[in-house]
């Protein structure tokens, strides 16, 4: 006899946050439904598709499996979909959902090349101290450089540190702590290459990662 049992699972409710490993890794998502606080963990093809600036409150509808462990008597809620659902309109649009394999006709076409992704601290301690500036900095970096079709910013929850503030993790995995706007140009010459300005931006702290986690 096994000592978990799987069934299928469809469950609303309003979005309240994302829950976030080691600074920056997705995870899951917590919601509120009728019968209160529930954590929901995102399938590992869910967890890139996400925008984290979802914002609370956000009316969602999660279809995926539930798994009950009988030896732990614990339920756990794994999301295979997720949907924005307006429950007085009775509409559903798809978050996030498994990609489909391309079809005959398209196998010949051009991949789509992968992005590299600029993580942003977008917790209140990072934004109050230049937080925003640095996101808009960025930004304008990219647009300069032409790269918004090769680089994307993305907001994560606390990346600890909060103190060192504002935090973000490059595309290498290099984290940058106390990084300013003023400062961003200079970074995105050291990481994406310019050789004709400085390659080092001036009082900016980097601790690499190892297996995942911040040194």
């Amino acid at each position: 006899m096994g000592v978990s049992q799987s069934s299928e699972f469809c469950l609303e409710g309003r979005f309240i946050n994302f829950v976030i490993k080691d600074g920056y890794k997705l995870k899951g998502l917590l919601l509120s439904t009728h019968e209160g606080e529930c954590y929901v963990k995102l399938a590992k093809h869910l967890r890139a598709a996400f925008d984290l600036r979802l914002p609370a409150g956000t009316w969602l509808q999660v279809v995926g499996y539930k798994e009950y462990d009988i030896k732990k008597d614990k339920v756990t809620l794994k999301a295979e979909r997720v949907m924005a659902a307006n429950p007085e309109m009775a509409t559903v649009q798809t978050i996030a959902a498994p990609q489909k394999p391309p079809s005959i006709d398209n196998v010949k076409a051009k991949p789509a090349k992968t992005k590299a992704t600029i993580l942003v601290c977008q917790k209140s301690d990072c934004m109050k101290r230049g937080g925003n500036g640095v996101c808009q900095a960025l930004e304008a970096a990219l647009s300069d450089r032409g790269l918004e079709d090769q680089v994307t910013i993305k907001g994560t929850g606390c990346m600890k540190n909060c103190k060192a503030g504002p935090n973000l993790v490059m595309p290498d995995k290099t984290r940058h702590s106390r990084i300013q706007a003023s400062q961003i140009p200079a970074l995105m010459n050291q990481h994406f290459g310019d050789k004709n300005l400085p390659a080092k931006p001036e009082n900016v702290r980097e601790v690499a990662i190892s297996n995942g986690k911040f040194c």
